[in-house]
């Protein structure tokens, strides 16, 4: 078996974009819509970490936790406080009882993203 790649569940294309991309820096791999006016469906990635994003209600459900392992966690937060994105103000990673140091970030639409790194 591969990776898996979550499916995490979207309701605005703007909000997504800028949550994803501009944001968290992930780059758009491909978009897939049946027909104009339909719902959206992506794939974006960051590195090795791939993701779908869909905007189709069968999908799955608004809530998903997905784990992010993030090798420079401390510059990727610092890089993510620079941007200035008015919707996360992300903190400092905490260190977890298991060894990991991680922090919480959650997206427009009710999911969460975990990223971590060994302490």
């Amino acid at each position: 078996m591969k990776p898996a790649i979550p499916i995490l569940r979207s309701f605005d294309e703007t909000k997504a974009r800028e949550f994803y991309v501009t944001f968290l820096g992930f780059k758009i791999d491909w978009e897939h819509r049946f027909a104009e006016g339909m719902p959206l469906y992506m794939q974006i990635s960051r590195g090795d970490c791939v993701l779908h994003l869909s905007e189709h209600h069968g999908d799955c459900a608004p809530g998903a936790r997905v784990r992010i392992e993030t090798p420079d966690l401390d510059a990727y937060l610092d890089g993510l406080r620079a941007a200035n994105y008015k919707y996360s103000k992300p903190g400092k990673a905490e260190l977890q009882p298991w060894g990991l140091r991680e922090i919480d970030l959650a997206d427009p639409f009710g999911n969460h993203l975990t990223l971590y790194a060994a302490a």
